[in-house]
């Protein structure tokens, strides 16, 4: 006796199409699973036999072999359980192998013969999309989690007895849980509750607007970790395939909320500066996403920057470039999506004060500025300078530089939708602009030309630096609604890239100091030029 059942298993965050084949022949009572099974499929003998002796369907006696095919790939979870039961029942004829040709079956099964949820569903649903199976049943807790992707007939189940009914044909399929109406959306703090700050809030809307990376430095308590967590309130909302995307990154993670599980707001991520390599970018076994995955399309705020052990952030050099990240192990390698924006702040010391109130050693500063290499310091595009609030901005009108969040993501969403049309493609941001079309889609007037390359020789700019700063000039145009990036949107550029090299003496993402670092501002420098 044969039985043949469709599955899924999740590798990375990618569903994987499995085939459970069970052989039930007359000999020794020996269960033996095959096709490299890990610890949690081997197990699942004992909670099948079991759910099945619950439900009153005890079976007798026989060898038995479950292949896992393809077998020359590891499987992991728990989620071959119900596939598991759903062919032993078939093979000993308590179910008709003709329900079984275009429906797939994923779930956990309890001693009590209970479905129970497993991590990953909508991974695997996609999977199933993608393989025109008609029918995924699946746990009636992640039911409304795989209904969320279109073309595929999602059947929740709670229980071993419920799916025998349904595949006899003696019961109709229960309704898929519907999201919450009315569910308003996550509130986010406001813009406008930071005081002063006129600078560095124009470079988080600059950042918010075109997907930038952006560098806060100054002393504690000046507002760099206020104005971080305010960017979400800025962004857009996702998309339907981008909510699908990041959703299912925080489902095989196992942290969707239960009530609500589609994701519908930019992830915001901030680990504490103790996490190691493993939990920043990944790993484990199964590897699991890491904290760069789950702020896929949202933001990654990196606080207390050069607290970080310099080889984990190391780590975010690969990633921040192409947009995913890859980790290899002996028998398979597994692409975790990573395509976040940074927000990073810091101290300019360690004392936390930096310049005339600085009580550091010379040797004590620059130990503290060398976690941050260079390489990635040349990755982030805006990098500015966030100074003492003063007396004057802290009691007066808390909106009277750079106003709330509403206005500022009015004219996000607007620099957002040129974006869009511009590249024939939404989500489509100016950061991520490939380096072969840089030029010509952030073209310059002849006067911009001349100052940008003045500014390169200034300030010693690589080519990565290039190409960020016209790619920040592009956005500011974008914001100011201007058709190509001029001498304004050049120098505003040039002032936000090398920000901290003349403030506080950090490198600016440069590979050697320019004589002109100490300099207090761009339009100095070029008398031509306004930042207006």
């Amino acid at each position: 006796m044969l039985a043949v059942v469709h599955s899924y298993w999740v590798h990375g965050v990618e569903g994987q199409p499995v085939t459970v084949e069970v052989k039930v022949q007359t000999g020794l009572p020996i269960f033996t699973v095959v096709g490299l099974p890990a610890g949690a499929v081997r197990e699942g003998k004992e909670r099948v036999f079991a759910a099945l002796a619950q439900s009153g369907m005890a079976l007798p006696p026989r060898r038995i072999t479950v292949n896992l095919a393809p077998a020359d790939m590891p499987k992991s979870g728990s989620g071959f359980d119900l596939p598991i039961a759903v062919a032993l029942l078939t093979a000993f004829g308590h179910l008709p192998a003709a329900s079984l040709g275009d429906r797939a079956f994923v779930g956990e099964l309890g001693l009590d013969a209970s479905v129970r949820p497993i991590r990953g569903v909508i991974a695997l649903a996609m999977s199933c999309r993608a393989q025109g199976m008609k029918r995924l049943f699946v746990p009636l807790d992640n039911a409304r989690e795989a209904a969320a992707v279109p073309g595929v007939e999602v059947v929740g189940v709670k229980s071993l007895d419920q799916i025998v009914g349904l595949l006899r044909g003696d019961l109709e399929p229960l309704p898929v849980p519907s999201r919450p109406a009315g569910r308003s959306p996550r509130p986010h703090p406001d813009l406008g509750d930071v005081r002063g700050q006129p600078l560095a809030k124009r470079a988080l809307v600059i950042a918010a607007a075109g997907g930038h990376s952006l560098l806060m430095s100054g002393p504690p308590g000046a507002g760099k970790t206020m104005l971080a967590r305010r960017l979400p309130g800025l962004l857009p909302p996702l998309a339907e395939a981008e909510s699908l995307e990041v959703t299912r990154v925080h489902s095989v993670a196992g942290l969707l909320d239960g009530d609500d599980p589609v994701k519908t707001d930019r992830p915001f991520r901030a680990p504490h500066h103790t996490i190691s390599a493993g939990g920043l970018i990944g790993g484990g076994n199964p590897p699991r996403p890491g904290e760069i995955s789950l702020a896929h399309l949202g933001v990654l705020f990196l606080d207390e920057l050069p607290e970080f052990n310099r080889s984990v952030l190391e780590t975010l050099r690969q990633p921040m470039e192409s947009g995913h990240v890859r980790i290899a192990r002996v028998r398979h390698t597994v692409t975790f999506p990573a395509r976040f924006q940074l927000i990073a702040a810091m101290n300019p010391c360690p004392c936390g004060q930096g310049g005339e109130d600085c009580v550091c050693a010379d040797r004590d500063i620059a130990r503290y500025r060398s976690r941050l290499s260079g390489p990635l310091l040349d990755r982030i595009d805006l990098q500015v300078h966030v100074g003492p609030v003063t007396w004057h901005e802290l009691t007066g009108a808390a909106r009277e530089s750079g106003g709330d969040s509403a206005a500022a993501r009015d004219r996000v969403t607007g620099a957002r939708r040129l974006q869009s049309r511009r590249y024939s493609r939404d989500g489509a941001l100016n950061a991520l602009v490939p380096a072969r079309k840089v030029m010509r889609v952030c073209s310059l007037s002849a006067s911009g030309s001349r100052l940008l390359e003045d500014g390169i020789a200034r300030y010693g700019l690589s080519a990565r630096s290039v190409h960020r700063t016209l790619r920040v000039a592009r956005t500011i145009s974008d914001l100011a609604r201007r058709e190509h990036p001029g001498t304004r949107e050049v120098a505003e550029a040039l002032r936000l890239r090398v920000g901290l090299g003349r403030g506080s003496g950090m490198p600016a993402g440069r590979l050697r100091t320019a004589p002109a670092a100490q300099a207090t501002g761009v339009a100095p420098l070029f008398p031509g030029a306004s930042t207006d």
